[in-house]
């Protein structure tokens, strides 16, 4: 199933407001036996096949992220590259792809975050802001070193903050190990 087809049996089921569809079908189904839950599926449009969609979308989602990386960095190097300036590599995946960053050109080094900061408690935001800052300052070259964020407020508050390193750093041995060689 392609994903537009799974998004339009999706649809039909939502009706508009999902939560508000899944508690008229809650109501619907209180009390009722199989015979009539199975009449109540076929009268509301609850198939297999939308299951087999949602399962289809939910796949696709799970790698949204990976798109929006890789998307996100492609259309900023029209932007970011200054005259002369050329790509050495990229790694556009999301997470660890063996290189060390997400960008290196032949004038710096680079990481980006495509996160839409939510405020509160963010420990695992932080904790990757933190390492990629740190991955880049102390990277032994004479490159600018540049990271890129989609806001700037709530990433400078944390790290102008007083969260203790110990906590940052507490679920990434290697990175705690490399902080203390310093």
């Amino acid at each position: 199933m392609k994903l537009n087809e799974a998004a339009q049996h999706l649809q039909a089921l939502e009706c508009g407001d999902l939560s508000s569809r899944l508690a008229l079908l809650e109501s619907a189904f209180r009390g009722q036996a199989a015979d009539s839950t199975e009449v109540l599926c076929k009268k509301n449009g609850i198939t297999i096949t939308v299951l087999q969609a949602a399962l289809v979308l939910k796949a696709a989602a799970g790698q949204i992220n990976v798109l929006i990386h890789a998307v996100g960095i492609l259309t900023a190097l029209p932007h970011i590259l200054k005259d002369g300036e050329y790509v050495e590599y990229l790694s556009l995946g999301a997470g660890n792809t063996g290189r060390p960053f997400d960008l290196e050109t032949s004038h710096r080094i680079a990481e980006f975050k495509f996160i839409k900061w939510k405020g509160g408690p963010e420990s695992i935001r932080q904790n990757t802001l933190f390492k990629d800052f740190f991955r880049l300052a102390e990277a032994d070259t004479a490159k600018e070193r540049d990271l890129y964020l989609l806001e700037l407020d709530r990433p400078l508050r944390f790290l102008n903050g007083h969260r203790s390193l110990s906590s940052i750093m507490s679920r990434d041995q290697r990175l705690r190990e490399d902080f203390e060689a310093l």
